[in-house]
């Protein structure tokens, strides 16, 4: 795979499943509504992508080394992957209960976000499970956190 499409489908995937993973469970312990998770998904797909897609635009771009093809490649598929990756997480929680939705999402993204790590460490010629350790950690820290701010805010509000 080109660096250019590597670079934006890795970091879309990522971002993808971790900061709606952390919006999901956020949303949840706060709201306990399906709506505002939806909501909050759909707002991460579209607006969170293009903002991923700008950033690595950014960067690449600041890199001075890349071609403006492999810019662009590296733009697009970030958002490609990021709102991708986002918005299948809908899918559970319009056919399932909510608690279930987000019990499924979580294990699903971490199963999908560990099976990429795999994918790297394998590529990069490293033991695996200190990638897939590092990075399931990272989510889980995301999730952990996101759910107690989430019953905090729920709790004041409520």
């Amino acid at each position: 795979m080109k660096h250019s499409l590597k670079t934006g489908f890795s970091f879309g995937l990522t971002s993808g499943i971790i900061t709606t993973l952390g919006l999901m469970v956020g949303l949840h312990s706060g709201t306990h509504s399906k709506l505002v998770v939806i909501g909050g998904i759909l707002t991460i797909a579209i607006a969170d992508a293009f903002s991923d897609a700008l950033g690595i635009h950014v960067s690449e771009e600041s890199e001075n080394i890349h071609t403006n093809r492999e810019i662009w490649e590296a733009t697009i598929s970030t958002f490609g992957a990021k709102f991708l990756f986002a918005i299948t997480f809908v899918i559970p929680v319009l056919l399932l209960p909510l608690e279930i939705a987000i019990i499924v999402s979580i294990l699903g993204g971490l199963n999908l976000l560990g099976i990429f790590s795999y994918y790297i460490a394998k590529e990069q010629k490293v033991k695996p499970w200190k990638i897939i350790l590092e990075h399931l950690l990272i989510a889980l820290v995301v999730i952990i956190i996101t759910h107690y701010v989430g019953d905090w805010l729920g709790s004041m509000l409520g």
